[in-house]
C-alpha cells in the first residue's frame, strides 16, 4: 500500500471527514503527512506554533495543560479516527496546551491552511467541524465544574466508571478496564496528586468496589462506585 492509498485508508475511517466525497478525500491523502510517534513522544508544546490540526490513526494521545513547575492537568485522550489540536482553526496562535503520545501511534498531520479551505467548500463539514468544537468546550466546563465542587472520592469513583464504560472487557470478576493506567495518570485526569489516589483506590479495595492487577483496574461493584458520585 503507497503512503497516498495508506492515508486514504486512514481518512475513511474519521467520522469528521463523512461529509467529503471520494474525490474530495483523494485530494486530500496528497496534501496529509503520516507520522509515527513513539510512546511518551511529544507532538506539541505550549508556545510551539499551531499550525496543524492532527488525527489518530492508532494507538492513544493525551492532550494536557503543565504547569511551569511541572505540574500536570490531563484534559482528554483521544483515540482512534479522533482529532486533536483543532485550536489552531481559532487564531493560530501558539499552543496552549501539551500533545504527548501514551502509547506508540500514527498520527495525520494536516496544514492548518488546507483544513480551512475544506470547511470553506463544505458547509456540512464546518458543522460537524462546530459541533465538535462545541462538545470539547462542554467538556471542558463540565470539568472545571467537577473540579472545582467535587471531593476526590466522587471524583475517582466517576473516572473509573467512564473509563470502564469505554474500555470496559467482561471479566468473571466484574469489569476489567482494558488500559494501562498509572496513578500518577489517574490524579492528573482528575487534579489531584499521586499520593491521594493510591490512598482512595486502596480505600476502594477494602470496600470490595475493585481489585487490581498490575496496572489494570477490574471494577467489581458498579452500582456501589455509583453511589459516591
Amino acid at each position: 500500500m503507497t503512503d497516498t492509498k495508506r492515508t486514504l485508508w486512514y481518512l475513511k475511517k474519521v467520522p469528521l471527514l463523512a461529509p467529503l466525497g471520494p474525490d474530495a478525500l483523494a485530494r486530500l491523502s496528497e496534501k496529509v503527512e503520516l507520522r509515527e510517534v513513539r510512546r511518551r513522544e511529544v507532538v506539541y508544546l505550549p508556545g510551539d506554533p499551531a499550525e496543524t490540526i492532527y488525527l489518530v490513526n492508532g494507538g492513544r494521545v493525551k492532550i494536557s495543560k503543565v504547569t511551569r513547575d511541572g505540574k500536570a492537568l490531563t484534559l482528554n485522550y483521544c483515540g482512534p479516527s479522533e482529532v486533536f489540536g483543532e485550536s489552531s482553526l481559532v487564531d493560530g496562535g501558539a499552543r496552549e496546551e501539551m500533545a504527548e503520545a501514551m502509547e506508540n501511534s500514527m498520527i495525520s498531520e494536516i496544514e492548518r491552511g488546507v483544513f480551512e479551505e475544506l470547511l470553506m467548500s463544505n458547509a456540512m463539514l464546518g458543522l460537524e467541524m462546530t459541533k465538535l468544537l462545541a462538545k470539547r468546550r462542554l467538556d471542558l466546563e463540565n470539568k472545571v465544574e467537577t473540579l472545582v465542587f467535587r471531593d476526590v472520592t466522587s471524583k475517582l469513583a466517576e473516572l473509573l466508571l467512564e473509563l470502564a464504560d469505554e474500555y470496559g472487557v467482561e471479566d468473571s470478576r466484574g469489569t476489567l478496564i482494558a488500559l494501562k493506567i498509572t496513578h500518577q495518570e489517574l490524579a492528573n485526569l482528575i487534579g489531584s496528586t499521586r499520593e491521594t489516589v493510591s490512598l482512595t483506590l486502596s480505600q476502594f479495595k477494602r470496600k470490595h468496589l475493585l481489585t487490581t492487577e498490575g496496572r489494570k483496574v477490574i471494577v467489581t461493584d458498579t452500582e456501589s462506585l455509583r453511589a459516591l458520585y
